[in-house]
């Protein structure tokens, strides 16, 4: 009887384990093909650094992370502690963003792990544009979106924009060039 209870158990465990989605985080791929130097910057995941024209940063973001976004800062100087100020995008001064960027500013925008098993991704300029950007999905072959200019067809131009919103299987890789 006992070993009626155990196969049981394991038969209940074992078919649960099929009805649940195991997901994993997601890499973003943040490369500086701009001749000039970007900062780009993360929330919420905080985070930003200085990218030299060719360079590429990776950020592993969280599955269900949500109202994400990344964008590029230009004309920074920052001292040694992390403290400066940005020409565009800037955060409070921080190299480190905890805080959205000042407009005008060029966001890649997403949420992770949503209903259905989909990630959700557009780029914005309703806040202004300051950096050409490209977001594409690495893998699944996803819809891939470009910003060259101010007012770029791909981008969300004003709040109520839904069309402009993309979906991709969930556990996704992307890449995030600026000037593409």
């Amino acid at each position: 009887m006992a070993l009626i209870k155990s196969l049981s158990m394991f038969s209940l465990v074992l078919a649960l384990s099929f009805t649940f989605t195991f997901t994993h985080a997601a890499r973003f791929d943040i490369t500086n093909r701009c001749s000039y130097p970007v900062w780009p910057a993360s929330l919420p995941s905080g985070g930003g650094r200085q990218l030299n024209s060719g360079e590429t940063w990776s950020l592993d973001v969280a599955p269900g992370t949500v109202n994400a976004r990344i964008w590029g800062r230009t004309n920074c100087n920052f001292d040694g502690s992390g403290r400066g100020h940005c020409g565009t995008g800037d955060c409070g001064g921080a190299l480190q963003c905890q805080l959205s960027g000042a407009p005008p500013t060029t966001l890649a925008e997403f949420s992770l792990n949503q209903p259905n098993n989909l990630d959700f991704y557009d780029i914005s300029v309703i806040d202004g544009f300051n950096i050409p950007m490209g977001f594409s999905a690495t893998s699944n072959g996803c819809p891939s979106l470009r910003c060259p200019a101010d007012k770029c067809p791909d981008a969300y131009l004003f709040p109520a924009d839904n069309t402009k919103t993309k979906s991709c299987p969930s556990g996704t890789n992307y890449s995030i060039v600026f000037c593409p």
